[in-house]
Formats: structure tokens, C-alpha cells, sequence
């Protein structure tokens, strides 16, 4: 029997504990059925506790891998994640304007979910330019006050940074709710230049949440190529990611990653 599957491509880095970066990228797209390839930006020394080292790869090196993919196998579809510095910001970037037809999930990793800036204000400066390339854009409570130069406190705010991150040249922008502690918590809001809507699913209580983001993002990138319209595809990909922490993963002493694998645990 043959078999060709849609392709997906993730671009960002190693995690070597397994629950974020390109390890949980990969899972996601195996569990929707799309074959996966990777392009390292980044090798991280991490486990539960925390990142110990970050070591990133040079931008030729990463162009490199992104051009072995495209030029033989093919994409329907990518996300990008820690993307790390301004010079690999730059070279993906330069990269992906020379693609078409291809879904682009940006996964603006510069602020974790608890507030900590994880890369520079140059990165941070060189990360905006890679905004009118998304056909969805990620971020976080955090990120979204930063692309959007707002305070967020109330839905109000977060529909309002939607459309403001919109006008930066995103297709789709879906600002995440899961860092909230208060009646926001798990509530996206989507803002697409027509629909503006908020996104909710059952809150599940863990604090096994490693790689949320990353595993949230991978799968609106599956289900794209996959060929499911941008707001399907965010929407399948929430309920994936719900049903992913409800079996989270009791692992390591510090915060279990999502159980991307819940179907044989089921």
C-alpha cells in the first residue's frame, strides 16, 4: 500500500527532557497522522526542574536542515518555536518569505507563561518581522502584551491585543488564556480580521503543563496540513491539548509534561 501523508516541519529546539520543543512537536504531529520533520535552532540541557544549558546552532546550520526538507520532502505545513537569537530570527525568516502554500504557525517564544523573558529585546525586535508570515500566531498572556503594547487584565483586553497583533500582519492571531489564574484561565481569544471569538474547552486541574505551548501549536500546524481551515485547526488543536493535559504525565520531580500519547492510555 502507499502512503503519503501531509508533512510537517517544526522549527525550534531540542528539549532533552522530551515534554517541549521539537520532541513534543513530533509527537503531536505523529498523533494527527502527519509525518514530521525537525530543524534545531537550539540544544537545551532541561529536564522537569529547568533549562541547565542552551546551546544554539549556527543560522547556516539551521537554514540548512529547513532547505534539505523543503527541497526533497516537501510541507504543507511548519511552526516555529525557540527560535533563540536575532541572527536565527533573521535567516528563518529570510527563509520562509520564499515559501508558498505552506501553513505557518508562529509560536512567539520570548515570555514563559509565569512572566520570564526568555530571549533579548534585539531577538524580541527580530521576532516582530516574522509576524506577517504567520497564517497563526501563539502567544501567551505575556507575549501578546508585548506585540500588542498593551496591558492584558480582562477579556476585553485580550480581544483588543488580538486585533492590534493582527494589524502587525498576522493572517490569525489566538491569544492563549492558560497562564491566567482567574475566570480567564484556558480561555483563547481569536481574532482572524472577521471572526473575533473566544475558544474554551473544560479546564483540566495539573500542574503537569510542560510543553502546552509547544504541543498547542504543533498540532494548529498538523491540522493545517492536514488541510483544515486556520480556525479548525486551532480548534481541533485545543481539544487536543485538553485532552493531552487531563493525562498529563506524573514524571520527574518538578513539572510533567502533557500526555501526548493519551490514546493508548485511555
Amino acid at each position: 500500500m502507499v502512503n503519503t501523508p501531509p508533512v510537517a516541519l517544526t522549527i525550534a529546539g531540542s528539549d532533552s527532557g522530551g515534554g517541549a520543543g521539537i520532541q513534543a512537536d513530533l509527537r503531536t504531529f505523529s498523533f494527527h497522522a502527519v509525518h514530521g520533520t525537525s530543524a534545531l535552532t537550539c540544544i537545551t540541557a532541561q529536564n522537569t526542574q529547568g533549562v541547565s544549558r542552551v546551546d544554539a546552532l549556527a543560522p547556516e546550520a539551521v537554514i540548512a536542515q529547513i532547505e534539505a526538507v523543503v527541497n526533497d520532502i516537501g510541507i504543507q505545513a511548519l511552526k516555529t518555536g525557540m527560535l533563540l537569537n536575532q541572527p536565527i530570527i533573521a535567516a528563518v525568516t529570510d527563509y520562509l518569505q520564499g515559501l508558498s502554500n505552506v501553513g505557518c504557525v508562529i509560536d512567539p517564544v520570548m515570555v514563559s507563561r509565569t512572566g520570564a523573558q526568555l530571549i533579548d529585546d534585539d531577538a524580541i525586535a527580530a521576532l516582530k518581522q516574522l509576524i506577517p508570515l504567520a497564517t497563526v500566531i501563539t502567544p501567551n498572556r505575556y507575549e501578546a502584551e508585548i506585540l500588542s503594547g498593551q496591558s492584558i487584565q480582562t477579556p476585553e483586553d485580550m480581544q483588543t491585543a488580538a486585533q492590534a497583533i493582527h494589524g502587525l500582519g498576522a493572517q490569525a492571531v489566538i491569544i492563549k488564556g492558560g497562564g491566567f489564574e482567574n475566570e480567564l484561565r484556558g480561555v483563547d481569544v481569536w481574532y482572524d480580521g472577521t471572526t473575533l471569538t473566544q475558544l474554551t474547552t473544560r479546564c483540566i486541574d495539573t500542574n503537569d503543563t510542560h510543553g502546552t505551548g509547544c504541543t498547542f501549536s504543533a498540532a494548529i500546524a498538523a491540522n493545517l496540513a492536514l488541510g483544515h481551515s486556520p480556525l479548525k485547526a486551532a480548534t481541533l488543536g485545543k481539544n487536543y491539548v485538553t485532552k493531552a493535559l487531563e493525562y498529563a504525565l506524573r514524571i520527574g520531580k518538578g513539572q510533567g509534561p502533557v500526555g501526548h500519547f493519551y490514546p493508548l492510555l485511555a
